[in-house]
C-alpha cells in the first residue's frame, strides 16, 4: 500500500520532493501528473506524491528537515 504525503499542482515543489526522496532511495510515485495538466488552473485534480507505507515516516522526516513540512498532508 501507499501513503499520500503531498497534494499540489506546484511543479517546483513536486520536483524538489521527488529529488529529495530519490536521493534517499525512497520509492516515490506522482499520481495524477497527466490529469492535472489537462485540468489546468482549475485545481480540481492535483498531483499526489505517494510512497510505500513502510517508508512514509522516513519520507515525512526528510520533507520536514527540508523545511517543506507545511505541505505534508495529515
Amino acid at each position: 500500500m501507499t501513503t499520500e504525503l503531498i497534494r499540489t499542482n506546484d511543479l517546483a515543489l513536486i520536483a524538489v520532493v521527488e529529488a529529495l526522496l530519490n536521493g534517499e532511495e525512497i520509492p516515490v510515485h506522482v499520481a495524477d501528473r497527466n490529469a492535472s495538466v489537462i485540468d489546468g488552473s482549475l485545481q480540481f485534480i492535483q498531483m499526489r506524491v505517494l510512497v510505500p507505507d513502510d517508508r512514509a515516516d522516513e519520507a515525512r522526516d526528510l520533507i520536514r528537515e527540508a523545511d517543506l513540512g507545511e505541505w505534508l498532508r495529515g
